[in-house]
Formats: structure tokens, C-alpha cells, sequence
């Protein structure tokens, strides 16, 4: 990641759009894919030279209005927008940090051992694994170790037998890490662990080079579990107030289907290995 991250991001997402894809006639030869920044100005309703100096950083105070104009030129989404906002400092609120200490309360590990029915745990933005219940420590055992969600999604083997659709897990994963680069792109646990993946997986440096962002959602997981076999789980995300930056995640099967069932028997078979532990449901 260079200095420069907003005229990085907007050279990006200019480079997936065609002509046709905005309503306008493409015109001469293409060097490149993508609109020309002439054109994103245009839609944007800016001056060219003033979109230039954006891109190559020698602008670095947008308004918020600007922002928006840009962010419909280049067709962004919501979690995109947001994402553009707090690049170019101009975020409603200030942006809480984007790492905090890796110390989950205890409080917090006691209502998590308190879901023994359904796997929870907390990570952080960068998707380091904080904390979690024996049956979330039971998920994720095919894993060596499980301390990150983009490190075990890239460069694990289990990762592509343990997720059933990889290539939407991957994209999620980069995605979730370029929403985190917003709040603080050049801290040093993100640099070190997007060094690390993309020297590990040209897959994830391609991901990455996209700029895709998006933020946690409530899509199911299709996941293959080397013990019980397939599994969907849905997901529900919390902020934890007490430490901005962590959340906790909590996983659920659908009651009275297959899932639940293996889920049960995981924690079964988790607690058979780890007898310390309680056995979930138990």
C-alpha cells in the first residue's frame, strides 16, 4: 500500500467501469480498461484537472459533496461510499481504531462459554481471532493454527475443503480487510498481515488490487467440516462498545435441520478430545 490510498482506491474502482456501464459512448483507442478520468469528472460533474490532482495525491481535501459525486459516478455501494468518505477524512464521526488490544473481557468470554449450543467468538477488524467458545474452537479445528480468518482462507490447506464456496469466502475476507484499511490503511498489524497474503497467494493479491469493500453481512456459510460433513450456518455480528474495533460473531443453525444436528455432534466429539471443556448443549 502506497501514501496515497484514495487516489489508489479511485484508480481502481475507475478502472472496472466501462463507457456503456455509466450510459455513455466510449470513444477513440484504449490504452487501458476503464473509463478515462476525463470522463469520471464529467459524470461527477468536476473538474478534469481537479480529478487528476485527486488521483495523484496532490489533492487531498475533497469536500463531502465532491465525495458523493464521485462515489455515484463510479457506481459505489454503500460500504464503497463510506469507505471513499473515510479515505479522504471527511467521515461524519471520527473513525474509532482500527486495532485495539487483543485482551477480550472476561465478561465477554463468559457469555460466549454461555452459548454452548452454537459456536461465538470475537476477532478484531483485521480479522485476528480474539477469542472463542469450544464449539467455535471445535469449527475451526481443521485449522493450524486458527488465528486469523484471511490467513486460514489463503494460505491454510483446510481452507478450501473447509469452505464450500472459497472463491465467495476469499472475496469476503479481502473485502472485509480493504473496509478495515479505511479506518487506518497504514497501521502496522494490516500491513503486515497484506504483506504476508499477498507474498503467500497471487489470489489474494489480486483481490486486493480491486479495491472491492464490503462490511460483515448475514449471508449464510456453507462450510464442510472435516468430522461431521456439511454444515449452513447464519451469522449475526455485534459491535463490542467496551473496545471499538472487536466484534463478537455468533454463529446458528437453523433448529431441527442436518446442521444442527452435526453441530451437536461436534460438540460432542469436541468435548470427548477436550474433556476440560463442557460439551456444547450439554
Amino acid at each position: 500500500m502506497d501514501g496515497n490510498h484514495l487516489g489508489e482506491f479511485l484508480r481502481a474502482r475507475r478502472a472496472r467501469l466501462r463507457p456503456e456501464d455509466v450510459g455513455m459512448t466510449g470513444y477513440g483507442v484504449r490504452r487501458v480498461s476503464g473509463l478515462r478520468r476525463e470522463e469520471v469528472a464529467v459524470l461527477a460533474g468536476v473538474n478534469a484537472d481537479y480529478y487528476t490532482r485527486l488521483e495523484q495525491g496532490r489533492e487531498r481535501r475533497p469536500s463531502a459533496q465532491v465525495l458523493d459525486a464521485l462515489g455515484r459516478a463510479l457506481r459505489l455501494d454503500a460500504d464503497a461510499r463510506a469507505h471513499l468518505h473515510r479515505l479522504a477524512g471527511t467521515a461524519p464521526e471520527p473513525a474509532p481504531p482500527l486495532y485495539t488490544a487483543e485482551r477480550v473481557s472476561p465478561e465477554l468470554r463468559q457469555l460466549m462459554d454461555g452459548y454452548a449450543g452454537t459456536p461465538a467468538f470475537v476477532m478484531n477488524r483485521t480479522l485476528d481471532l480474539l477469542a472463542a467458545n469450544a464449539l467455535a474452537e471445535a469449527l475451526y479445528s481443521a485449522f493450524t493454527p486458527a488465528d486469523n480468518l484471511a490467513r486460514m482462507t489463503f494460505l491454510d490447506p483446510a481452507g478450501r475443503r473447509f469452505y464450500q464456496d472459497w472463491d465467495r469466502a476469499a472475496q469476503s475476507a479481502v473485502a472485509n480487510l480493504r473496509e478495515a484499511a479505511g479506518f487506518d490503511p497504514d497501521h502496522p498489524r494490516l500491513r503486515e498481515l497484506v504483506t504476508a497474503l499477498s507474498e503467500g497467494s497471487s489470489h489474494f493479491a489480486r483481490l486486493w488490487r480491486a479495491h472491492d469493500v464490503r462490511g460483515k453481512t448475514r449471508d449464510a456459510k456453507h462450510l464442510v467440516h472435516p468430522d461431521v460433513g456439511p454444515l449452513t450456518l447464519t451469522y449475526q455480528s455485534f459491535d463490542v462498545r467496551e473496545a471499538p474495533g472487536q466484534q463478537l460473531v455468533i454463529y446458528h443453525a437453523e433448529p431441527a435441520t442436518p446442521s444442527a444436528e452435526a453441530l451437536k455432534l461436534l460438540g460432542s466429539l469436541h468435548a470427548s478430545r477436550h474433556p476440560s471443556r463442557p460439551a456444547a448443549g450439554g
